[in-house]
């Protein structure tokens, strides 16, 4: 495919490096700053200096390619998204917006083109994951997704460095949460439901942030009567971040938050990516839980939420190209099959690190294979 890829921060040089490496699609990456795009260039990609505001320039740019990847800043979702039905192109994101998702279900209605946001870790792949391991339940009860982008050594008070977007983490500590709660779909409150818990003798603590559901909520209504989503980080972090924005009161002034954010707490490459998914329900008469566990490392030159996030976009580019998802219409993550995601060449960066999928009741073990695991995540 000829794929316009939009944005050349950190991710955006991740997933160009894969779609040009691979060799099967033809890619442009444009940005606004001639400086982001340089070292794109220096690997031999084609790029481009594009005025994003520019309304007829941007969509004669979309119209010769056949698909977009909008690697921007979240709030331009709606914009590129809009641009992107104008000009007749297939479009992907990365967004974890929860009203920019619902806008482009409005868009994909009745399209010739595809409309597929959120494909990145949360929401992307956790929902994929999730989606899969509660298939072959005769009633679900519990679905809880736990996902944590985390520094592998936070020194400073809130134990946690910058892993990705600065807006992006703002607005999940700010907007509502989605949840079904008893079989009703509720809006919960960020940096609430505070849990703690241990993988591998590490402390942890989860509590609700937005966007990480993705589309599961509608997916699932009816087929579960409770599904949750929530953020993972060290012990503490919460209790900070709860006092600069409600004391403080800097959640009525965000954007000082985020400068305060990029000023104050140093970025790192040094992370790690937690998934943690664990689904409840009856299967063949008892009452049994089904988990996937994975970690996943910085390798030398890359982050870990660099390698899940590009992997998760680039495998739904090759699975559509593919044809094994629609090819109009809005397209949800779990869509994707997660074996066909693991088998993916892009895929596999979650597959190839240790992780443990299976249904566990009375010591009976078996992973997606059918094979018996040493052991069980939980």
């Amino acid at each position: 495919m000829k794929i316009l890829l939009l944005g050349s921060g950190h991710i955006g040089r991740a997933i160009a490096r894969r779609l040009h490496g691979c060799g099967d699609h033809q890619v442009t990456v444009a940005d606004r700053d001639p400086q982001a795009l340089a070292p794109l260039q220096q690997l031999g990609l084609t790029t481009m200096t594009l005025a994003l505001d520019d309304a007829h320039q941007l969509q004669e740019v979309l119209q010769a390619h056949d698909a977009v990847i909008n690697a921007l800043p979240y709030h331009m979702a709606i914009a590129m998204a809009e641009a992107a039905r104008a000009a007749g192109t297939h479009y992907f994101d990365l967004t974890e917006d929860v009203h920019a998702t619902r806008r482009i279900m409005q868009l994909a209605q009745d399209a010739d083109t595809a409309f597929m946001p959120q494909c990145g870790l949360a929401p992307g792949f956790v929902g994929i994951a999730a989606h899969h391991l509660a298939q072959g339940f005769e009633d679900v009860v519990d679905i809880k997704m736990r996902v944590g982008a985390l520094p592998q050594y936070p020194t400073n008070e809130i134990k946690y460095n910058l892993t990705w977007s600065v807006d992006g983490l703002v607005n999940e500590y700010c907007h509502p949460c989605e949840a079904i709660r008893d079989g009703v779909l509720q809006q919960l409150q960020p940096l609430e439901g505070l849990e703690h818990f241990s993988i591998d003798g590490v402390e942890y603590e989860a509590f609700n942030t937005s966007g990480g559901l993705g589309t599961l909520c509608t997916t699932l209504a009816g087929r579960t009567s409770n599904l949750d989503y929530k953020s993972v980080r060290y012990p503490g972090h919460r209790d900070r971040l709860h006092f600069l924005l409600h004391e403080l009161r800097l959640k009525e002034r965000p954007q000082l938050l985020k400068d305060i954010l990029r000023a104050a707490v140093p970025a790192t490459l040094q992370d790690l990516v937690l998934v943690l998914v664990t689904v409840s329900g009856h299967h063949n008469g008892q009452y049994v839980q089904r988990a996937f566990s994975r970690k996943v490392f910085a390798s030398a030159d890359e982050s870990a939420i660099q390698i899940t996030t590009a992997a998760g976009v680039c495998a739904a580019i090759d699975l559509f190209a593919a044809g094994k998802l629609p090819q109009r219409g809005f397209i949800a993550q779990e869509r994707i099959a997660l074996p066909d995601l693991l088998a993916n060449r892009f895929g596999r960066a979650y597959a190839e690190r240790r992780y443990t999928d299976g249904i566990a009741s009375q010591g009976d073990q078996h992973d997606i294979s059918g094979s018996r695991p040493a052991s069980l995540a939980a």
